[in-house]
């Protein structure tokens, strides 16, 4: 891929099919599926591979699976690439959010090099297609660099560095330095996550790690064009009411094209990520969480 690689990371409850195809529409190298619990799909696979479901127009299209148990990610790996069929799987080490850590998964399996070691080594010998891993700069007494000299002798082809630890969560300034240091002990593709909002940030982020690109989740939500700006191309979109509108319909049709409107009470958060920095923000929000079809949708935004 063209550097720098821009891919819109991994978000539960966010990084659905429809906000994948944005995501492409607007510019992402690569777009992430939603954490998929390995565990489910060996246990009840149905929903979780509804979930992974994706057009081809989102390839480059990467699954990401989370979870603690080695024979899980073994069996979920391979039915997600004889399912799913994506272009690569990716081994979530890095999430914070307390009911993925009380599973001993995302960050807390960071933290058990042993482990961790384990679950890549079967997801690769499972897969068909190249695996990747997502970590944190450091949970608990293990750092992103400890861990990528765990896995140096494994065939791992890229890394998403979450530039911020377990304790910071989503908030605070990234480690720059440490993704740069992790150039020394990772030969694959590195890429930055954490904290990019802007093309500025992603200059100053890139120029101190020489990452091969970044990771986009938070900063793209209610922004998908916010690759576009990345880019260097002027996305005439920011601040202007009725061309943010006009994305956040398409969103919505987009989802209530493969959710129903199961897809339209999950877009009642999204939208109001949509018109967070606008004068009525406020006044929007009040009518967006209480919306119930496209057509309300269509009505307060139009």
């Amino acid at each position: 891929m063209p550097r720098p690689i821009l891919a819109l990371a991994p978000l539960a409850g966010f990084t659905d099919s429809a906000f994948r195809l944005l995501g492409r529409k607007y510019g992402a190298s690569v777009v992430y599926s939603e954490m998929a619990s390995a565990t489910a799909l060996v246990y009840n696979p149905q929903p979780t591979l509804d979930l992974l479901k994706f057009d081809k127009s989102e390839r480059p299209y990467v699954v990401q699976l989370f979870g603690s148990n080695p024979e899980h990610f073994a069996l979920a790996t391979k039915i997600v690439c004889q399912k799913i069929k994506p272009d690569g799987i990716d081994i979530n080490f890095g999430c914070p959010v307390k009911k993925v850590l009380k599973q001993k998964a995302g960050a807390a399996l960071m933290a058990n090099l042993k482990l961790s070691r384990q679950v890549i080594e079967v997801v690769i010998k499972n897969s068909s297609v190249p695996v990747s891993v997502k970590v944190r700069a450091q949970s608990g007494k293990v750092s992103a660099l400890d861990f990528l000299k765990m896995l140096s002798d494994l065939p791992v082809k890229a890394v998403m560095i979450h530039g911020r630890t377990l304790t910071q969560g989503f908030s605070g300034p990234i480690d720059s330095k440490m993704i740069k240091a992790a150039r020394k002990l990772f030969s694959g593709v590195i890429l930055a996550n954490g904290g990019i909002n802007n093309q500025a940030d992603m200059k100053k982020v890139l120029a101190v790690t020489k990452a091969d690109g970044v990771g986009i989740g938070r900063g793209a939500l209610g922004r998908p064009w916010l690759f576009k700006s990345l880019r260097g191309k002027a996305d005439n979109i920011s601040g202007n009411f009725q061309k943010i509108a006009k994305v956040a319909i398409k969103h919505s049709e987009l989802t209530y094209k493969s959710k129903g409107r199961r897809g339209i009470i999950e877009m009642r958060q999204q939208l109001c990520w949509y018109v967070r920095d606008l004068n009525n923000a406020s006044q929007l929000r009040v009518k967006l969480v209480k919306v119930e079809s496209l057509k309300d949708i269509k009505k307060i935004l139009n």
